[in-house]
């Protein structure tokens, strides 16, 4: 399997400004946090599997304290690959990402939702920019590929919250509350992530972006889901967003 040097045709370096040199990957950890998803968290498993990237792949599955059986589906579902973490009591989508993040190898970071919201296809596309050097960071945005439009006041909420997030960090991001966030685990050394439920989005990506990061988007296909369907981001999860974009971009951060 190749190695991936991160430089550029010229061996450049990604232009972080911050004493970035080249690196090979090796290992991508790919994070699933499951909350109530037995319908759907098999056929996500099923994707994976058959997605073929130019990296090692290892993959946690949190079980955020699922009440529904997704526990028996992923015991069926464990191997040598997949890895599946338990909470005994739900916590929230931040606090199953960082239990696999702090069990995670990889030099690559990946969170996947286990909704089929999102397709594992699309890692190839999210990998390239970091491979061939030209980010650290990389966000599939919902709103520049193919997809299923998802709600009215979803979508609404979603432009706005990423409009806020421009506006407050000179950032110039389509999707800021994607599920597919992709990060050289260096990136993230040193950041605590304090978020238990969905703030986690709006917090990783304000301290990655005040640490001076720049954030790459490439278009994913995207399969929105009705609340009929199981989703569970509501309303209440974007005003908890806006507060959490306020906060982090006029408190004082790690170093």
């Amino acid at each position: 399997m190749p190695d991936f040097k991160g430089n550029d045709a010229n061996g450049a370096q990604s232009g972080e400004g911050d004493g970035w040199t080249p690196r090979t990957y090796r290992l991508l950890s790919v994070i699933v946090p499951v909350y109530n998803e037995r319908v759907t968290v098999a056929e996500v498993i099923r994707r994976i599997r058959a997605v073929d990237v130019p990296v090692e792949v290892e993959v946690i599955v949190v079980d955020d304290g699922s009440s529904d059986g997704t526990d028996k589906v992923l015991t069926a579902l464990s191997d040598s690959t997949v890895r599946i973490l338990t909470h005994s009591v739900n916590q929230g989508k931040g606090a199953a990402i960082r239990t696999g993040m702090a069990n995670a190898r990889g030099d690559l970071l990946l969170i996947q939702d286990a909704d089929l919201e999102y397709d594992p296809a699309d890692w190839p596309r999210l990998l390239e920019p970091i491979l061939r050097g030209k980010a650290r960071v990389v966000y599939g945005s919902r709103f520049t590929g193919e997809r299923m439009n998802m709600l009215p006041m979803h979508w609404i909420g979603n432009r706005f919250l990423s409009l806020v997030t421009n506006l407050l960090y000179s950032s110039t991001m389509s999707d800021m509350e994607t599920c597919y966030k992709l990060f050289d685990r260096q990136v993230l050394e040193g950041i605590t992530i304090e978020s238990d439920k969905f703030d986690f989005e709006p917090e990783i990506t304000a301290k990655v972006l005040r640490r001076g990061f720049r954030i790459y988007e490439v278009p994913i296909s995207y399969a929105g889901r009705e609340l009929s369907e199981g989703k569970k981001i509501t309303w209440r999860d974007g005003i908890g967003a806006l507060r959490a974009l306020i906060k982090y971009r006029f408190t004082r951060i790690e170093p």
